[in-house]
């Protein structure tokens, strides 16, 4: 499609050259041969050219940035939603997928995974997408069981009628007061009532459903947990390890870019020496225990890209502290306005993402976005 545009833009400046030139060498064909040796020999015809190909230089370098910046409307138009099926064996279904369901009849649907993490829980999340269309996180067990889901795009389906866009209320008028408190071993742990989610234990599930404080408190992602995974999990903050880090990174990356394709924006491309540029400030600030866009020796964001020959002519950050999945952080941050407007700038062209972990294995997020 950007290519197509380009190309049509090329043609349409063609035409008003050859018009241009057509009334500048008006007349009989001898006339034209002496108009033309004229402009050789004073330097008109190169003083012409050049200026026309500086011209059409700047207008093509503009109209590249302007289509980059356009959702990618082929990819878009060429991915089908499936139809999605009312749930035989529980409450909620993502992608026609249950709790329970065997590895082999997902992929016989989804086909093969485009990325494979380790999370919190010890095991792998499997990220199956088109061009971060139809986005969905399954997690299995040992025996190839579906253990976990995840999404925040339209593949919701439920026999309680609840899908994304659904209200907050409507979701507790379904199923409840969501519940207070979740046991791992013997240890009772009490959630917090002020979060911008629920969860919900039934079906034999822990199911946390996030809400989009700026979209009237409506449905924009759900998390479903095996109970039995959920309760071996010993504490909410695994201990940390380089897998895990570079898992948290990854997962929070395509969360991003399935909240920007959800929103009509084209996905960002990754960014390895950024990442290690956010990898720094992370670790910075959890040796330091502190927490804020601006380090001790008072350097910005920008200062530390610049530190690191990355050059840019916009560029932003986001920072989170203290969610125990970058599930929860992501979704935290789109419910922040300043945060949410740098995940859905559509300005920007790359991101990385650096994750470290304080003593107790508390995880702190940094995001680097630009374009250069």
């Amino acid at each position: 499609m950007k290519r197509f545009l380009i190309l049509v833009s090329f043609i349409i400046l063609l035409s008003f050259g050859w018009i241009y030139l057509g009334e500048k060498f008006k007349g009989d064909m001898d006339h034209v041969k002496e108009q033309v040796t004229s402009l050789f020999e004073n330097g008109e015809f190169k003083e012409i050219a050049m200026g026309f190909l500086d011209n059409a230089r700047l207008f093509f370098d503009q109209m590249e940035k302007e289509v980059e910046s356009l959702p990618d409307l082929a990819k878009e138009d060429s991915v089908e939603k499936p139809k999605l099926f009312t749930p035989t064996e529980q409450s909620f279904s993502i992608h026609n997928i249950e709790i329970g369901a065997k590895k082999a009849d997902v992929e016989a649907t989804l086909g093969k995974p485009q990325r494979v993490s380790i999370n919190e829980y010890g095991l792998n999340w499997l990220t199956y997408h088109q061009d971060y269309h139809n986005f969905v996180q399954v997690m299995y067990d040992e025996h190839d069981q579906v253990v976990a889901l995840y999404t925040n795009q339209d593949l919701i389906a439920s026999i309680k009628n609840i899908k994304l866009g659904s209200s907050k209320s409507s979701v507790r008028e379904q199923l409840g007061e969501p519940t207070t408190r979740i046991r791992k071993g013997l240890v009772i742990y009490e959630l917090q009532g002020d979060n911008d989610y629920d969860v919900f234990h039934m079906d034999g599930c822990y199911i946390t459903i996030f809400y989009d404080i700026h979209e009237n408190n409506t449905v924009t992602a759900i998390q479903m947990i095996d109970e039995n995974l959920e309760e071996q999990k010993k504490d909410f903050y695994t201990k940390a390890s380089d897998s895990l880090r570079e898992g948290f990174e990854l997962q929070m990356f395509d969360l991003t870019n399935t909240a920007r394709v959800q929103h009509g924006l084209n996905p960002l491309v990754w960014d390895e020496k950024v990442r290690g540029t956010a990898r720094k400030h992370s670790a910075d600030m959890a040796e330091h225990n502190y927490f804020n866009h601006t380090n001790l020796k008072g350097e910005s964001p920008f200062d530390r890209m610049l530190a690191d020959q990355i050059t840019f002519t916009v560029a932003g950050e986001n920072l989170a502290y203290g969610q125990f999945s970058s599930i929860f952080a992501h979704e935290g941050l789109m419910n922040s306005m300043g945060h949410r407007q740098n995940i859905l700038k559509k300005d920007f062209h790359y991101l990385g993402v650096g994750v470290a972990f304080n003593g107790e294995s508390h995880p702190y997020y940094t995001q680097n976005y630009y374009t250069k």
